[in-house]
């Protein structure tokens, strides 16, 4: 008995191994009737989420008129009608969704992805746009010294100009000063030499009589 028992309990995880799982199908089919009973024929199967349109309720039979979206008019049990479309197609209609969102999110990572890469684009060329905004300031800065240089520069070769100018009145008036130098000097020495002439003219009319008169002195004596 024992070794029956052991044995049960050795095959009992094998069976249950061996059982596959199911689960119940969502399919169902409804009848549609010529009339309000089981005893009126069947017009047709009407599958699980098939909309139709209500027309009529009879709570005694519990049965209700309606007509489907390509006409056909019967009779199906009210209590298979749902104010809700079936699980399945509301699965379906989340599933689509679901669908529908994914791809929108892939297109805003996309969209993400480009605007990042444009956004890096431009902060490459802001990088850029900064770095040659500081040259241009620093050539700026260089052009506003060099000006001010220029400027300095004018301001004394100006100065050197009105120097110059007054040394050239200066020269001016000293080659004046010289040139009426130079006359009077000339002048005088004229005079001079004037007077030296007239005084050898002088002396050579005095020397003659001088020794004239020394003669005849001589000779009285």
């Amino acid at each position: 008995m024992k070794r029956l028992l052991i044995i049960a309990c050795l095959l009992l995880p094998a069976l249950a191994g061996a059982q596959q799982v199911r689960y119940i199908t969502d399919e169902l089919s409804v009848t549609m009737r010529t009339g309000q009973s089981t005893q009126h024929s069947i017009k047709r199967m009407l599958q699980s989420g098939t909309a139709v349109d209500v027309m009529e309720n009879d709570r005694d039979t519990g049965y209700s008129h309606v007509r489907t979206r390509d006409g056909t008019e019967g009779w199906v049990l009210t209590r298979y009608l749902m104010s809700e479309p079936a699980a399945r197609e509301r699965i379906a209609a989340q599933a689509d969704r679901l669908a529908a969102l994914d791809e929108e999110n892939r297109q805003l990572k996309q969209e993400l992805a480009a605007l990042t890469q444009e956004r890096d684009t431009v902060t490459g060329a802001r990088g850029q746009l900064e770095d040659e905004n500081a040259r241009l300031s620093q050539e700026l800065a260089s052009i506003k010294r060099a000006a001010a240089d220029v400027l300095s520069i004018d301001a004394e070769n100006q100065q050197l100009k009105g120097r110059v100018a007054s040394l050239e009145r200066e020269l001016l008036t000293l080659q004046e000063q010289n040139t009426a130098l130079s006359d009077r000097t000339a002048r005088d020495w004229f005079m001079v030499g004037a007077g030296v002439v007239l005084l050898g003219i002088l002396i050579g009319l005095i020397i003659p009589k001088i020794r004239w008169r020394r003669k005849q002195r001589w000779d009285v004596l």
